[in-house]
């Protein structure tokens, strides 16, 4: 996927930070090539959850954000995440007291 269609499709404006800082979580992200096409897919799917997948401004990785102020849908948003984890052999790491995960990369 080009990387302006993923910035676009992430809600972004593409410009060059951006794709800067793109550049450095795909190069930060062990086996990005085997997992960008389901971080995607994921971010659609929490969509309905008012959650989304994003651009750490912290950390040179993708960030899983769950906004949902709804117990249930949050609730679902980070069953979501669990699958997506467990099914594409993603690691994550879910920030203490927070509903934001990071995705580390695949686990082989």
């Amino acid at each position: 996927m080009q990387k302006e269609a993923m910035l676009t499709q992430l809600g972004y404006v593409p410009n060059d930070a951006l794709l800067k800082q793109l550049q450095k979580i795909e190069g930060n992200t062990v086996g990005y090539e085997k997992i960008q096409k389901h971080i995607m897919d994921l971010h659609d799917h929490l969509k309905v959850d008012d959650s989304y997948v994003a651009m750490s401004n912290t950390n040179d990785c993708f960030k899983i954000k769950i906004d949902s102020q709804s117990p249930e849908m949050a609730k679902e948003a980070h069953e979501k995440v669990k699958h997506f984890s467990e099914k594409y052999k993603v690691t994550v790491n879910k920030l203490e007291n927070k509903n934001t995960y990071y995705i580390v990369g695949f686990n082989h």
